[in-house]
């Protein structure tokens, strides 16, 4: 009981509490919206260029405009920019349930309300990733908060596809986005039931592209952090895009259905739920660059052989490995950013990590669809693999140039 106790002892804090409740509902909703968008995608088009497209139209206002998010972030309340977020992305499921009822939607529908939630999230992940330092009330318990919050985050992962894949073959795609929209009340409820200690406000000399241009700057004397954030750029461009290929894996190569699709990323999630209780348990992040590459190797692997696999019950297989490992590679790598940073550079750096996280996705997601367009998809996605495992070995070496791994 006492280790149960330890892995889970953020959620002591009230704040931290409703939160992490808040988040479970809606992220739930999410992951539901997440999966009916690609099926719809993909059953109306029977294209993985489309897909790519939509993913791309999707995520480009990250990379774009997080850099802005997180200085925004350091100007304002973070707390009053999250609650702002909430409720315009759930307008926006609201929206995408309503057209997809009424049947008055096209690509150029979807696309564009996949980039209005894109422009939302681009200002709603640096404050919210900047806002967990407020919900704890001790420091030291930060790595056990961000690694329940990827918990959270991945049993949503897991319930959310496998809730999807029942409404999709059940009563359709529209429900998928209703529910999407209605989750959001349980978040917005958290927040306002918040009590958070106000906001220090420091006066602004500089304008917020001065902030930007300061943050990188900082960043760039920042060695570690700087190349912890490159990996997972180069990582979330060739590797994480895998997921953009889902569908055509799920009907075009296992002839499945929508649960074949929602299977696959159910057990992705429940990977990745794994890896993040165990980095919850971890109580010291030494040798966590260490940590990071070998976790994006095996990640990378997990995927080539996903490539390979001739059967379903493998290929699940596989994609639960690769849960695992993707998810240590995202919380280990949120915790060494967060717990390098200055509170002063917090949003901007982590705007930085969003769009390393977040931002290179949409680049990576229009690749992986037009060479899946031309060369099939298990060979784009063998090709994702091996690419992931080559950045690993690379960054083992630029990590060892940097000096011995840091003991903390």
């Amino acid at each position: 009981m006492a280790g149960l106790a330890e892995t889970f002892r953020s959620l002591k804090y009230r704040n931290f509490k409703l939160y992490f409740i808040g988040q479970s509902v809606s992220l739930i909703g999410t992951w539901m919206d997440r999966i009916a968008i690609n099926w719809l995608v993909y059953t109306v088009s029977h294209s993985a260029l489309m897909l790519g497209i939509v993913n791309f139209a999707g995520q480009i206002p990250t990379l774009l405009l997080s850099p802005y998010g997180g200085a925004i972030s350091d100007r304002h309340d973070r707390y009053k920019i999250l609650l702002i977020t909430q409720i315009a992305a759930m307008v926006e499921a609201g929206l995408m349930g309503v057209l997809v009822f009424s049947h008055f939607y096209n690509m150029y529908a979807i696309i564009a309300l996949s980039v209005m939630l894109g422009v939302i999230n681009a200002f709603d992940t640096p404050s919210r990733q900047s806002l967990m330092i407020r919900l704890i009330e001790d420091k030291k318990d930060l790595q056990n908060a961000i690694a329940l919050n990827s918990s959270m985050v991945n049993l949503a992962r897991m319930v959310g596809p496998a809730a999807a894949g029942i409404l999709l073959t059940t009563v359709g795609t529209g429900f998928c986005f209703l529910l999407n929209s209605v989750s959001f009340i349980a978040v917005i409820v958290c927040l306002m039931l918040m009590e958070l200690p106000a906001q220090q406000k420091t006066a602004h000399a500089q304008s917020i592209w001065e902030g930007l241009v300061s943050g990188y700057n900082y960043l760039k004397g920042q060695q570690n952090i700087k190349l912890v954030i490159l990996l997972m750029a180069c990582v979330s461009f060739f590797v994480m895009s895998y997921t953009t290929l889902m569908p055509v894996v799920a009907k075009d190569i296992f002839h499945g259905t929508a649960a074949t699709f929602s299977a696959l990323n159910s057990i992705s999630g429940l990977g990745a739920l794994c890896g993040a209780i165990y980095m919850a348990g971890l109580k010291s992040t030494k040798n966590l660059r260490r940590t990071l590459v070998y976790t994006s190797g095996f990640f990378s692997v997990a995927i080539a052989v996903f490539a390979l696999s001739g059967y379903l019950w493998l290929a699940l297989f596989f994609m639960f490995l690769a849960g695992i490992a993707v998810m240590m590679h995202i919380a280990g790598t949120n915790t060494y950013v967060q717990t390098k940073v200055s509170d002063q550079m917090r949003g901007r750096v982590l705007s930085y990590y969003v769009v390393a996280f977040l931002g290179m996705q949409p680049l990576g997601n229009f690749c992986v669809g037009l060479a899946a367009h031309y060369f099939g998809a298990r060979p784009v996605l063998f090709v994702e693999g091996i690419a992931g495992l080559v950045i690993a070995v690379l960054f083992s070496q630029l990590f060892k140039k940097t000096g011995k791994v840091e003991v903390e």
